[in-house]
């Protein structure tokens, strides 16, 4: 397995990888729904405040995360928001989900992102250093409908503290249906 920060040309088979997947585990209108929202991350959100990753096997993409920017404007510290995150169905329990994660979070620290931030699966997320944190400790840019899912880690070597301030998403996820 290739891990790749290099999108470009493969836009199309990242559209369809993250579709996929969300539609055979949720039905076809969560692959819809977030297909359309890696589109627009894709497309419209401003190359700084994303970092993609892929998995490849040979020339086929069997996995995909993408990080985007957590602005807070009282806090100087970087901090990028893993979502979402697909790994092709047939390629699931096999580690490259955890390998992907892995391989991300070792790339954004050497960037010197100071904290990465989650919304999802504790059990998951925990195998790669994800801890739960509550929005007071580090707000979340919209209500989340399951906050025992907000979780995060420090990339700098020191402990997570608190981040001052509220938050702001790229454009693409600044939509209550994503939280």
């Amino acid at each position: 397995m290739q891990i790749t920060s290099t999108v470009a040309g493969r836009e199309n088979a990242v559209i369809t990888l993250f579709s996929d997947v969300f539609s055979d585990s949720d039905g076809a209108d969560e692959g819809a729904l977030i297909g359309k929202l890696v589109r627009q991350m894709l497309t419209r959100t401003p190359e700084a405040d994303l970092v993609p990753y892929l998995a490849l096997d040979g020339d086929s993409l069997i996995g995909a995360v993408l990080f985007t920017r957590l602005a807070f404007a009282q806090d100087p510290r970087t901090v990028f928001l893993l979502s979402p995150m697909a790994v092709a169905t047939r390629w699931q329990g096999h580690g490259v989900g955890q390998a992907l994660i892995r391989a991300a979070l070792e790339d954004l620290r050497a960037r010197g992102v100071d904290v990465a931030v989650t919304y999802g699966d504790p059990a998951f997320y925990g195998k790669t250093g994800f801890q739960p944190v509550s929005v007071e400790a580090l707000a979340a840019p919209l209500p989340l409908s399951h906050p025992h899912g907000w979780i995060a880690q420090s990339l700098d070597g020191t402990p997570l503290t608190p981040i001052s301030g509220g938050s702001a998403c790229v454009a693409a996820l600044d939509n209550p249906a994503y939280w």
